[in-house]
Order: C-alpha cells, then sequence, then structure tokens
C-alpha cells in the first residue's frame, strides 16, 4: 500500500511538472519595439513588462515622471541604481573615447532637430554657446544626487540605455532559471545559451546601402553570453550643397560628424558596452575606433567603411571575431 501511494505520488508530481519551450514577448520600451524569445517552463511576460516598466521610469527622458527627466527640469530627485550604473559606464567610454561618446550631447540634437529640420538655423556662433553646456566633465553624482556646473546641462542615454535595458531582462531571465535567450530591444541584442534548433542564435549585419535593407553583409554567430549592437548613419543622413551630412552629432564640433564610417557593429560581454562603443565609434572614424577598440578589454568589432581614396565600400573586423562568422 504504501509503495502504491508511492508510485502515484512520484506519478502526479510528474504530470505537473511543465515541459521547457521556447516562448516569445514583444511590445515596446522607449518608443522603440523589443523581441524576447527564452525557453522555461511558463510565460515571464508579467515580469518582463514590470521590469521595463521601471526602467521607463528611470531612464526614459520622454517620460515626464522619469528621473532623468526630472533631472533634466532640475528638480531635487534621487537616483536610482540603473540611473547610476548606466551614468557610470557612460562615463567610462567618454573617457576612454576622448569624449566622442557624450550623453549631455542632448542640447546639440535637440538643436539640430529631428531629421535636421532645425539646418536653416544652424550658426557658428550658436553652436559655440550650446557647447558651453555640453560636457560629461560637467557632471557628476554625489549622495545619489546629480550635480551639474550649469543647470541648462541635460542628459540623453538613449545610445547606450537600449543595451542596458537589454542586459537588465537578460538579468531578469537568468534569475528566473532561463539559460537560452536572445533579447533585442531597438537592435541592441543580448543573448545567451542556444536557439530553439539547439544551435547558436544568429544575427545579421546589413549591407549599408541607402535604399534597400534586405542584403546582409555578414551573419554573426552567437554561442556564448554576450551583448551586440550597431550604429549606422546610411540611412540617417541629409544633403546640402551637395554635401552629406550624418546623423550622429560630433560634441567636440558640435556638428554632425563627418567620418567615413557606415556602421559600426561591436560585440562586448554586456549589451550596455557594445551600444556606447558603437555610437562612439561612429563620431570616431575608423583609424581612431581602433585604438579606443585596443583600449577595453573582450570586445570585438565589425566595421563597414567608404575608403576616403577609391570611395569603394571597405571592412574591417578583429581577428577575434573570426569564431563569430558564419
Amino acid at each position: 500500500m504504501k509503495c502504491y501511494n508511492l508510485f502515484f505520488f512520484i506519478f502526479l508530481c510528474a504530470s505537473c511538472i511543465q515541459k521547457k519551450q521556447y516562448y516569445e514577448d514583444s511590445g515596446a520600451v522607449f518608443h522603440t519595439p523589443y523581441h524576447i524569445k527564452y525557453r522555461h517552463d511558463k510565460l515571464l511576460t508579467d515580469k518582463i513588462d514590470k521590469e521595463l516598466q521601471d526602467f521607463n521610469l528611470s531612464l526614459n527622458p520622454f517620460n515626464p515622471n522619469s528621473i532623468i527627466a526630472k533631472v533634466n527640469r532640475n528638480q531635487e530627485v534621487e537616483v536610482d541604481e540603473r540611473f547610476q550604473t548606466v551614468f557610470n559606464k557612460a562615463r567610462e567610454i567618454y573617457e576612454v573615447s576622448g569624449g566622442a561618446f557624450d550623453p549631455t550631447v542632448a542640447p546639440l540634437i535637440n538643436f539640430w532637430g529631428f531629421g535636421f529640420e532645425n539646418t536653416d538655423n544652424v550658426s557658428q556662433h550658436a553652436i559655440d554657446s550650446l557647447k558651453r553646456f555640453v560636457g560629461y566633465d560637467k557632471i557628476h553624482i554625489e549622495n545619489r544626487r546629480v550635480i551639474k556646473e550649469d543647470p541648462r546641462i541635460q542628459l540623453n542615454f538613449s545610445a547606450i540605455a537600449k543595451g542596458y535595458a537589454s542586459d537588465v531582462i537578460a538579468s531578469l531571465l537568468e534569475g528566473e532559471g532561463v539559460h537560452n535567450y536572445i533579447i533585442e530591444i531597438g537592435g541592441e541584442i543580448a543573448v545567451n545559451g542556444k536557439n530553439p534548433h539547439g544551435d547558436c542564435w544568429h544575427t545579421g549585419i546589413s549591407k549599408p546601402q541607402e535604399h534597400t535593407t534586405n542584403q546582409i553583409a555578414a551573419v554573426i554567430r552567437l554561442c556564448n553570453k554576450c551583448g551586440l549592437a550597431t550604429s549606422g548613419n546610411y540611412r540617417n543622413f541629409y544633403v546640402r550643397d551637395g554635401k552629406k551630412y550624418v546623423h550622429t552629432i560630433d560634441p567636440k564640433t558640435g556638428y554632425p560628424a563627418q567620418q567615413n564610417i557606415l556602421s559600426a557593429t561591436v560585440i562586448a560581454p554586456d549589451c550596455m558596452t557594445a551600444d556606447a562603443c558603437a555610437t562612439a565609434f561612429m563620431a570616431l572614424g575608423v583609424d581612431e575606433a581602433l585604438l579606443m577598440a585596443e583600449k577595453i578589454k573582450d570586445i570585438k568589432y565589425y566595421i563597414i567603411y567608404t575608403d576616403k581614396e577609391t570611395g569603394e565600400m571597405k571592412i574591417k573586423y578583429s581577428d577575434a571575431l573570426n569564431i563569430y562568422l558564419k
């Protein structure tokens, strides 16, 4: 009788165990779509939504109730751990890039306007006036409060926040026992483990052509935990007096960066680092980007650029990236 009961109990418990499978979640955060796929025994939609809502209340500059929006309005507010993490990583990339990555460039971005709609109002005098309160060395955190040298200083972490959001969701999934996942937020990717076919996760790098989006320059295999981000200017530009201006603003000059990089893809141990580095590369240009890459541990790059002499499209990628190329 006891053996029968034990057998029944084991059978009952086994029948209650959900078989793990791949689930998908999608939505939008910071006006940016996200797609998440993960292997687990249940959907984690509610927990993912909660994490993204908390993230939104910290770092979304378009949300008037967020911490960063209050900082930009010079309201008294204590920053949370998410804000501090992004702030500190931004400082690291600001320093190693020689100022090419700078979240205080927001006033210049706003001045140029979305899609460079304000170009007729641009003047050197106006640029110089704005540059007086641009510079990440003019701001710091003290006792959980942001201290500015000038109250007009504004922060915009858009070039790093999506990557960090991917990392935050990755941390959430791992805390739930998930070992196989891919998280993509606005093109910034965090992965671990295997895809539903038991293979590495695959992602494509688009060929930088102005009028098409369906050609792939390379396919990257991501087999271990890492982050990948791509920045590109080839579809975000305007032409004036025969000269092309790209969407990346150079914090040093206050003007759109005049570099020959068409796109920069970076793989790093975390997506936040990859995101910030890819943006910095676009402002630096090929030669300085490669020098910067040497200073940062464990990053790999795939840069597509235009040869300044021939105008041909060329590629440079780190030796360590060979194992990622399919």
